[in-house]
């Protein structure tokens, strides 16, 4: 099991503070949901991303959250 090291956990907040502000915009301009739905969906699209960030660290590069 690879150690999950700071750079790994930098990596994995960028990916999933971007996630968050990418959907939130996303919903809020296709749909104009209220701010709150628009955050919530936001909050778990970046817990999937962190999700993702940390299987990816068991398929190809360990010291990457990128799956390639």
């Amino acid at each position: 099991m690879p150690e999950i090291n700071l750079d790994i956990i930098k990596q994995a907040a960028e990916r999933s503070a971007m996630t968050f502000v990418q959907t939130f915009f996303a919903m809020f301009v296709v749909t104009d949901l209220s701010s709150a739905k628009g955050a919530a969906t936001a909050a778990v699209a970046a817990a999937f991303s962190v999700a993702k960030s940390l299987v990816a660290t068991k398929v190809g590069d360990k010291n990457s959250t990128s799956v390639i």
